[in-house]
């Protein structure tokens, strides 16, 4: 009845209204008499840009690609060809030519040789045993007054996360690092070929003085990816530990 009385009224007083005159709200109306969709207008065709007159034919267009890809030029940018082909008296195109013709066929990115370093692979710590595969790492620790700290090294064996090796000093150096590689070797009784280190890339981890000793004692060494600390996760975790304790650093 209400939805008869508004179809009447709707072409003589408007929807507003009559919705107003039933006591009927226009979004309720609305919603149980949705309006059919608009129909889809035809999209226009986009006039054809004129041809410039000044526009480069294609003869012209194949010999600027010829000299940018001779081997003069080949590993120079658009900029610094036409500096060099305007002090020689030649004008071929402006630059922003050139990067239009280069990025048609795809050549707008590093035009000089660059070297393809292929992927680092994530390192992978088997210990099957103790005294087969150790980590170790130096982290900092607080002293006793403010701006003051020490540094920790630590060797860890990871198939028992036992401590084979620390040492406290006062500085971080590659000689230190050796003496305490070398004593904690010794005490263990490691043989040739038997363990592997693992560390990321520190200074004392990656210095001259660590690596010669290792080859020297026949112990493979191992380092992390760069800028990834996940892949020493036996100190980190076993540093995160120390210093997470309540009574550290006391």
């Amino acid at each position: 009845m209400i939805d008869a009385t508004i179809t009447e009224l709707v072409p003589l007083v408007g929807t507003r209204d009559a919705c107003l005159a039933v006591g009927r709200s226009r979004a309720t109306h609305y919603r149980q008499h949705p309006r059919s969709p608009r129909p889809p207008s035809s999209p226009r065709p986009r006039p054809q840009p004129a041809k410039q007159p000044r526009a480069l034919t294609e003869l012209e267009c194949a010999a600027v690609l010829e000299v940018l890809r001779s081997e003069r030029f080949v590993d120079k940018a658009p900029a610094e060809i036409q500096a060099i082909l305007l002090d020689e008296g030649t004008y071929l195109c402006s630059v922003a030519t050139m990067y239009r013709l280069l990025r048609a066929h795809g050549e707008t990115g590093e035009r000089r040789a660059q070297a393809a370093h292929p992927a680092r692979i994530k390192p992978e710590l088997i210990a099957t045993g103790p005294n087969m595969t150790w980590s170790w790492d130096i982290t900092k620790l607080k002293g006793p007054a403010k701006w003051s700290y020490f540094h920790l090294y630590t060797i860890i064996d990871i198939y028992s996360r036992y401590v084979v090796g620390w040492m406290v000093a006062t500085r971080e150096s590659a000689e230190l690092a050796e003496r305490l590689l070398f004593d904690t070797i010794q005490k263990q009784n490691i043989r040739r070929d038997q363990l592997t280190i693992h560390s990321d890339n520190g200074s004392s981890m990656a210095s001259k003085p660590v690596a010669f000793l290792l080859a020297d004692l026949g112990v493979t060494k191992s380092h992390s990816r760069p800028h990834t600390s996940n892949d020493n996760p036996f100190s980190e975790s076993h540093f995160k530990i120390l210093k997470y304790r309540p009574e550290f650093p006391d």
